[in-house]
């Protein structure tokens, strides 16, 4: 929950960056290595078939996105393994939307998004509209 004084309009805010990862084989292992590693968040099994490492949230998505890859840059030769048997590699960063401010933008570093490339992952931006009902915590002041 956002501790900022709250104002009428809904704030346009960073969510999350979840790391969705798809595989034929169980990624058990791939998981319980991440924890190891010091990734910080939820890894789960969704009922899609997908696994999906989401982090606690933050004011950016790059320091999220940092973790993870000095996470998966660390990964034992087994890890690299299973990695690379992924079919879907991507960091999914979400921001919820709102009215304010008038302009909002966040950035990767030139030195990120290398690194993304360079262990095979993909990028999406995925945006959740506002909803009155869950907006409670939404609502931040500038």
């Amino acid at each position: 929950m956002n501790s900022e004084p709250m104002t009428d309009k809904p704030q346009i805010t960073y969510r999350n960056t979840d790391l969705d990862l798809v595989a034929s084989r169980s990624l058990e292992s791939l998981a319980s290595e991440l924890e190891t590693l010091g990734v910080n968040g939820r890894i789960t099994h969704g009922e899609d078939g997908f696994w999906y490492v989401g982090d606690a949230g933050g004011i950016e998505s790059e320091p999220s996105i940092v973790q993870l890859l000095n996470a998966i840059e660390s990964l034992s030769e087994s890890g690299r393994e299973i990695w690379a048997e992924c079919s879907k590699r991507e960091f999914d960063v979400g921001y919820d939307c709102g009215d304010e401010p008038w302009s909002f933008n966040q950035g990767l570093s030139n030195d990120t998004l290398r690194r993304m490339a360079a262990c095979g992952a993909t990028f999406r931006i995925t945006l959740y509209p506002f909803r009155p009902e869950d907006s409670s915590d939404r609502v931040p002041k500038n």
